[in-house]
C-alpha cells in the first residue's frame, strides 16, 4: 500500500473546525460527544463557537485537535473505509501521535481525549510562565542551529536549556528551552545567517528537557490505560521507525515530551519506503504543505471537511 495518514499537531486549530464533519456524519457528531463525556465538559461547544484564545490554551487545544481528526476518520469508516485495508503507516506531529493511535485502535477516543488533557495541562504546570520559551529558526542548516544552541546554553547561565525541538523541513527548525538562552541562540543564529529567527508566542518551552516533570506524569497516565497493537504501525517522532508493539509505543510517547520532533525525517522515511501519497487527517493543512516542501515526489490531500472525505474516499477506492 502507498498510503499514510497523518495527524496534525498544535496550531492547527481554529473555531469552526469539524463542524461541516458532525454536520455531515452521525457517526462523526459521536466523536464530539464522546470527547465532551472522557473531559465532563462541552469542549464541542469552544471548538465550534470559541473564544479563539480559549480554544488555543495548550490542555483544549490538544484534545480538540483529536477529536477533529478522529470525527475524520469515523466519517471515513461509516462509508466503508477501513484503515487497515488502505493505509500502511500513520504518523502524527507531537500530539497528532494520539490522534494517529486512537485511529488505530492503540487507545480509545475517550482515553486519548483524558491523555492529552492530563499532557497539556502537563506540559504547561512543568515551567512557570515567562521562563521558557520557543524560537523558529528559518533558513539555516541544522547543524549551525544546534551549534548555536550549545552555546546559547552555556552563555545563558548554569543549567540553561536550549535545543532543537521541531525539524519541520523546508529550512525550518524550532528551538526550545529556557527563555534568555532561546533568546541568545535566536540571535547567534541570526549572526550565523538565518533568514529569520522568530520568536514564538507559546505558552511553555516543549519538547525540551524541562518539559521533564511532564514526561513523568505522562508514563503514569499511559501506565493506567488499556493499551492494544494498533491495526497500522506508526512511525515514531522519537525513532523515525515504525511499530506496533504497545510498551515501545507508551515509551516513545513519554521521551517524546522532551524529544524532538523529527518530522522531516518522517516524510523521507516514508518517501523512502514506497509512500506516495499523505493524507492529512483533521483540521487544517499544516502537514501537507510541510510534506511539499520535504519531497515534492509524494502526492498529498487533506481530510478535514465534509467534502474533503468525499474526495478522499472516490481516490482510496
Amino acid at each position: 500500500m502507498a498510503v499514510a495518514f497523518t495527524f496534525p499537531g498544535q496550531g492547527s486549530q481554529a473555531v469552526g473546525m469539524g463542524k461541516d464533519l458532525a454536520d455531515a456524519f452521525p457517526e462523526a457528531r459521536r466523536i464530539f460527544q464522546e470527547v465532551d463525556d472522557a473531559l465532563g465538559e462541552n469542549l464541542s461547544k469552544l471548538i465550534w463557537e470559541g473564544p479563539e484564545e480559549t480554544l488555543t490554551l495548550t490542555a483544549n487545544a490538544q484534545p480538540a485537535l483529536m477529536a477533529v481528526s478522529l470525527a475524520a476518520i469515523r466519517a471515513l469508516e461509516s462509508r466503508g473505509f477501513a484503515l487497515k485495508d488502505k493505509v500502511a503507516y500513520v504518523a502524527g506531529h507531537s500530539l497528532g501521535e494520539y490522534s494517529a493511535l486512537a485511529a488505530a485502535g492503540f487507545v480509545s477516543v475517550a482515553d486519548a481525549a483524558r491523555l492529552l488533557r492530563i499532557r497539556g495541562n502537563a506540559m504547561q504546570a512543568a515551567v512557570p510562565a515567562g521562563e521558557g520559551a520557543m524560537a523558529a529558526i528559518i533558513g539555516l542548516e541544522q547543524a549551525d542551529v544546534e551549534a548555536a544552541c550549545a552555546e546559547a546554553a552555556q552563555g545563558a547561565g548554569k543549567g540553561s536549556v536550549c535545543q532543537v525541538a521541531n525539524d519541520n523541513g523546508g529550512g525550518q527548525l524550532v528551538i526550545s528551552g529556557a527563555k534568555a538562552a532561546v533568546e541568545l541562540a535566536a540571535r547567534l543564529c541570526t549572526e550565523k545567517g538565518a533568514k529569520r529567527a522568530l520568536m514564538l508566542q507559546v505558552s511553555a518551552p516543549f519538547h525540551s528537557a524541562l518539559m521533564t516533570p511532564a514526561a513523568e506524569i505522562m508514563r503514569e497516565a499511559l501506565a493506567s490505560v488499556a493499551k492494544a497493537a494498533p491495526v497500522v504501525p506508526i512511525v515514531s517522532n522519537v525513532t523515525v521507525t515504525p511499530t506496533n508493539d504497545p510498551d515501545e509505543i507508551a515509551r516513545r510517547l513519554v521521551e517524546q515530551v522532551i524529544a524532538r520532533v523529527r518530522w522531516r525525517e518522517t516524510v523521507e522515511w516514508f518517501g523512502a519506503n514506497g509512500i506516495t501519497t499523505l493524507y492529512e487527517i483533521g483540521a487544517g493543512k499544516v502537514l501537507s504543505g510541510l510534506a511539499r516542501r520535504i519531497n515534492r515526489d509524494i502526492a498529498t490531500a487533506s481530510v478535514g471537511s465534509a467534502a474533503d472525505v468525499e474526495a478522499a474516499l472516490a481516490t482510496l477506492a
